[in-house]
């Protein structure tokens, strides 16, 4: 690592509804009133922040056929709401999660290209797959793609969408008034792609936007997720918060890009996390803990508990004893829709070591579930907390974080506030925009033009 200091990339992810938010907190406000979102916004954007970050959820998750409680709300349309953001704020990246599974590139590429030319160059698109044929019941596609083939779909989804943003060159649009030409070519916009996936032609009717494409996102974490991200990602929302763990998966990630033509800094390593601060650290450890129950109720710890044993416990207490039956390891599983149910590798083995460690520590299925799945990232004073999101970049654990509150929609209020100052000074964050564009914030140069296909 050189002398000279990193500096921090940092975004904001607007939490909706997942298992970080506390929703029953008196301080929280509705998680789909425009109101959320433009404070949520406008507070990211006073901060300095890169961009705001907006997941997608294309069907509410169930849990024995029931709605899962903390989906209830549901999740609006990515685009409107980021079209909305985009004349409320001025220089904040826009960024959103679009399926690559269950739409088409050529609709994709036209919001996405709209949404550039709305924002003066701030859009971003997370490009996620689908795996589960619950998801594409809603789309009559249920089952209809194989789960070993949504990265090959995903990656010809890309180029196509990327052919089509190219299709325009920069200044095609003469409009000279004196000769009466309005493009300086007359196929603007012209394209031809043909794959397993897309036979599509004609013309592209959105002129080459701000920043050429906009910002690519990916958050696979698979092998073949990384490859796709190493290949075509500007950026990377990982899992992978924690130094070891951040570390193990930066290095991996960073060293496969040569092999893709491409440096270390054509990719940024921007992990989820969240953060409880408190006046000191001890305060903020008491408020980090109420924070926990807060998000696991007894209810909530009991469906938890069911991701991994994939039976009904909601017979058990949730301030008892885990289950003495093992779990289901059939095909089925009870929490449809969920990732968190596919990243139990093992359920036998993930509930003898959790039935150990109740057993060790005097544990309860509620208290063990805060334990394992609610730990927050960051938890101290704003001086220890600003100090640890430092180390963590200074160190190569990423190369910045994408906050999620537990509140809606004034949770990073604290953070800009109290956290954000503290960076300034140590001169690692920006004190102003010295951009307009995402690209500019993100220090991602313009990609060059495809060569067009006739």
């Amino acid at each position: 690592m050189s002398g000279t200091q990193k500096q921090i990339h940092l975004a904001a992810h607007f939490p909706g509804v997942n298992n970080t938010t506390v929703w029953s907190d008196p301080e929280a406000g509705s998680q789909i009133d425009f109101a959320s979102f433009s404070h949520f916004a406008r507070t990211a954007e006073r901060a300095r922040f890169d961009f705001l970050f907006l997941a997608e959820g294309l069907r509410l998750r169930e849990q024995g056929g029931e709605i899962y409680d903390l989906d209830v709300v549901g999740r609006p349309d990515t685009f409107a709401v980021l079209a909305a953001l985009a004349a409320v704020t001025d220089r904040i990246g826009l960024a959103g999660t679009i399926n690559s599974t269950f739409n088409e590139p050529y609709e994709v590429a036209r919001q996405f290209a709209s949404l550039d030319h709305l924002s003066a160059g701030r859009a971003a698109w997370n490009v996620v797959t689908s795996w589960d044929a619950f998801t594409g019941e809603n789309f009559r596609r249920g089952g209809f793609l194989p789960e070993e083939d949504r990265y090959t779909r995903a990656e010809q989804f890309l180029r196509t969408a990327w052919e089509l943003f190219d299709s325009w060159a920069d200044g095609e649009v003469l409009a000279d008034r004196e000769s009466g030409q309005y493009l300086r070519t007359p196929d603007a916009g012209t394209f031809a792609h043909r794959d397993q996936h897309f036979d599509i032609a004609g013309r592209f009717d959105v002129p080459r936007s701000p920043q050429g494409r906009p910002v690519i996102f990916q958050a696979g974490d698979s092998d073949q997720g990384r490859e796709f991200a190493a290949a075509t990602a500007d950026a990377i929302f990982s899992r992978h918060s924690a130094p070891e763990a951040g570390r193990a998966f930066y290095r991996d990630v960073k060293g496969r890009l040569a092999r893709h033509g491409r440096t270390p800094e054509e990719l940024l390593i921007l992990p989820a996390a969240t953060f409880v601060l408190g006046d000191t650290d001890a305060e903020a450890e008491e408020r980090a803990h109420e924070v926990r129950r807060g998000q696991v109720s007894g209810q909530t710890a009991i469906k938890f508990l069911e991701h991994v044993w994939n039976r009904d416990l909601s017979g058990y207490d949730p301030d008892g004893p885990l289950p003495e039956i093992d779990p289901d390891t059939g095909e089925h599983t009870r929490a449809r829709g969920r990732a968190s149910v596919r990243m139990v590798r093992d359920p036998l083995a993930t509930a003898s070591e959790w039935r150990q460690r109740a057993k060790a520590e005097g544990l309860s299925i509620r208290e063990l579930v805060i334990e394992t799945s609610a730990r927050q990232t960051f938890i101290g004073s704003p001086a220890t907390v600003a100090e640890a999101v430092n180390a963590a970049v200074q160190s190569e654990v990423s190369d910045g974080f994408i906050l999620a509150p537990h509140l809606v929609p004034g949770g990073l209020d604290e953070f800009a506030d109290t956290v954000v100052p503290l960076l300034q000074e140590r001169g690692v964050f920006r004190t102003e925009y010295e951009g307009v564009t995402l690209r500019d914030h993100l220090g991602l140069r313009v990609p060059d033009r495809l060569p067009r296909v006739r």
